[in-house]
């Protein structure tokens, strides 16, 4: 009975062990003595919430008198008809919302993060949002219009499988903070992707969803909240309820076994609870970003004062507290910094993931390296296969990458032969044949180009930063590079392609400084690394959603197509930045070759035998972002290319980078240009972006080697 008692509060962030436990037996001594701590405890506690309640009453006054019209809190106070109306009908439900919008991810993060012990879990890490949002979109796609409750079910079936995917994927979190971010982040990708590809092919369906996207509380009326908000109640008090097991589950799965917990099911309706809540913020108000990963910090934080808010019994509703302060105080912050038309035009979500990034960035700074223990699969598997093996492999990749690269000129809205192509190398072919090849050579270039540039890119940032998982858009270097590309776009539409190109590379240095300059702490962790390029990225697609509805927010599909990989209108002199980037950085990275093998094995064994290790990564991540940025200034953000072209080269040629580099350039070149005669031809004349295609084609890859990698750490 005192064993059980003892599991008190969770583990706070950042510290060895866990608190003292709140509802251990007192020690011997007088009775008013032993009371007094607990007395003051709950004291404590209450004023707490009270506190926490006062400025949540104060932000909620202060956001009911912003809006579009002049009514002010003289009018509200002299409840006039107009002020009553104007209340009723817009400032109220707005309000409303952004109270049950917060209540629900505030709560989900907390029970999320409870479950796979991991602080960094919430619904936007392990994909719920993206996988929610991507099923709203899909019956809006379809043209199929869903009441409140049933949309709602479909959004919960979205979000439960994405949520499914990653727990399982990453060992329901506990195998390490940066396994699970990057599952996460591979999922939403995918997710995104997909969501991305509906809401091009089906534009007037979807009209206005890509900024809800990001999180809009803007409501025509209360009955979304009136079917809504009780499944919120509900569901918060159930995670309530279920408090104390999940103290009890922070001592691990062995001890909550013997406590009588049975671990499975706790584990299993928690995160259907966790889902519900996420889904339920989803359909009143989109994707609002890590209001899931800041409420519960918030809360942990204070818990180094008050050891009593970490048990879960309370920890749960004051982190659901919390994040109805954080959705309110981004959308007061928001409408007082730009004007009240901004809180129609601009989604809180956005503000809200600059907070979430600065938050993770703290959280980062503050984690652990998992050590050096982790090698990149492919180098105990494949590691001794013969020259001819590594030669056939090249032999063959170029042979296969030259029959894409003709298939990508025969194919297309317009089918051609191979006599064509011949007749038009030669000049003789007519007007109509020449306009359609011309037209479809820089395409193909383009394609095979930054196909390469992404992989080198993703080999280097691999070898690194010791994770198969990783590439170039983990380090936010895509990210950053679409933020500079996007804004000259959106901006200065007719600037040229150096200004975008230069726009793209400054944006990808700037990014890729921030995260290295941040992941140092007395040396560069791995880990750390992974999660400070996790942070600036989302901060980086917050940023691009702001360009886009701030600039043009009715006119989307130009943008979308842009960062989800295009090789649309492309002309010869697009090429040249990539082509100058691949010529210059290709024989620098192979000349590290031999680094790159001994830093991809370790933290200590590179220093042993004499490599310089800062200059010898800072050096080849500089090539990594130089490749980065001209691919996505070539033909837009590609996902999934600079993770699995290295990942399929050593599971062919085995580990030396020797020879990964080469086989991982061929594969990387080859699966972009299939990936854009693809989304060229099956709905033609329509087009699918490249990006989508190879997200399509890669998440099936990433699924099986999360699994395979998992396999590995579990044998």
């Amino acid at each position: 009975m005192t064993t059980a008692r003892r599991q008190g509060a969770a583990e706070p962030l950042g510290s060895e062990k866990t608190q003292g436990a709140e509802g251990a037996l007192p020690a011997q001594g007088p009775r008013g003595a032993d009371e007094r701590p607990g007395v003051a405890k709950r004291l404590g506690v209450v004023g707490v919430f009270l506190v926490a309640g006062a400025v949540t009453i104060v932000i909620a006054a202060v956001h009911i008198t912003q809006g579009t019209s002049s009514v002010g809190l003289f009018d509200l106070l002299g409840q006039g008809d107009e002020a009553m109306r104007v209340l009723l009908a817009s400032r109220l439900p707005r309000l409303l919302a952004g109270v049950a919008v917060g209540v629900a991810l505030g709560a989900s993060g907390a029970l999320l993060q409870a479950i796979s012990r991991n602080p960094l879990a919430s619904p936007d890490t392990l994909a719920v949002s993206s996988g929610a949002y991507l099923a709203v979109v899909a019956a809006a796609a379809l043209g199929i219009s869903l009441p409140t409750l049933p949309s709602g079910g479909l959004a919960f079936l979205g979000g439960l499988a994405a949520a499914g995917l990653v727990m399982a994927a990453s060992a329901g979190g506990r195998s390490g903070t940066t396994r699970l971010i990057l599952a996460g982040s591979a999922a939403a990708l995918a997710f995104t992707a997909l969501t991305n590809l509906m809401m091009i092919l089906f534009q007037q369906e979807t009209t206005g969803l890509f900024a809800w996207g990001s999180g809009a509380l803007t409501q025509k009326d209360l009955s979304v909240l009136t079917q809504i908000g009780p499944i919120i109640v509900l569901a918060l008090a159930a995670g309530i309820l279920l408090g104390p097991r999940l103290d009890v589950l922070g001592l691990g799965d062995d001890g909550a076994t013997v406590l009588g917990v049975n671990v499975r099911r706790v584990r299993f309706w928690v995160t259907v609870l966790a889902v519900l809540l996420a889904t339920a913020a989803v359909v009143i108000a989109g994707p609002v970003g890590f209001v899931g990963l800041c409420a519960p910090v918030i809360v942990r934080l204070a818990g180094r004062w008050l050891p009593a808010l970490l048990a879960h019994r309370i920890l749960i509703p004051l982190s659901a507290m919390a994040g109805v302060l954080v959705v309110l105080a981004a959308d007061v912050s928001l409408r007082a910094l730009f004007g009240g038309q901004s809180g129609v035009d601009v989604p809180p979500g956005v503000v809200t993931a600059l907070i979430g990034a600065v938050v993770m960035i703290y959280l980062a700074r503050r984690h652990r390296d998992g050590g050096p223990a982790r090698r990149p699969p492919g180098i105990r598997s494949a590691a001794h296969r013969s020259r001819a093996v590594f030669t056939v492999f090249v032999v063959a990749g170029t042979v296969l990458l030259a029959g894409a690269v003709v298939l990508g000129m025969l194919l297309g809205d317009t089918f051609l032969r191979t006599g064509d192509v011949a007749l038009w190398f030669q000049g003789r072919t007519g007007m109509g044949i020449t306009f359609v090849l011309d037209q479809r050579y820089p395409r193909v270039l383009a394609a095979v180009l930054a196909g390469a540039a992404l992989a080198v890119a993703g080999t280097v940032i691999q070898a690194v930063s010791r994770n198969p998982l990783a590439e170039p858009g983990v380090l936010g270097i895509t990210s950053g590079a679409g933020v500079g590309a996007i804004s000259v776009l959106s901006f200065a539409p007719a600037a040229g392609i150096w200004a975008v190109t230069g726009a793209a590379g400054l944006g990808a240095v700037v990014s890729f400084a921030l995260v290295y300059g941040l992941a140092w702490k007395g040396g560069l962790s791995s880990d750390r690394l992974v999660l400070m390029g996790f942070a600036v990225a989302s901060a980086g697609t917050a940023l691009t959603v702001l360009i886009i509805v701030e600039t043009d927010p009715w006119n989307t599909a130009t943008a979308l197509t842009w960062l989800s990989g295009s090789t649309y209108g492309r002309t010869p002199l697009q090429l040249l930045p990539v082509a100058i980037a691949l010529a210059l950085v290709v024989p620098l990275v192979v000349a590290q070759r031999r680094e790159l093998d001994l830093l991809s094995l370790d933290e200590h064994t590179p220093r042993i035998l004499g490599v310089p290790m800062e200059p010898a990564r800072l050096t080849a991540l500089a090539g990594a972002v130089l490749l980065a940025a001209t691919a996505v200034s070539a033909i837009g953000v590609v996902g999934f290319v600079g993770l699995v072209a290295p990942h399929a080269a050593r599971a062919l040629v085995g580990g030396r980078h020797t020879r990964v580099l080469p086989v991982a350039a061929l594969l990387g070149a080859l699966l972009v240009s299939l990936a854009d005669t693809l989304g060229r031809t099956v709905i033609a004349p329509a087009q699918i972006p490249a990006g989508l295609v190879t997200a399509m084609l890669g998440t099936p890859y990433f699924v099986w080697l999360l699994w395979r990698s998992r396999a590995g750490q579990e044998s």
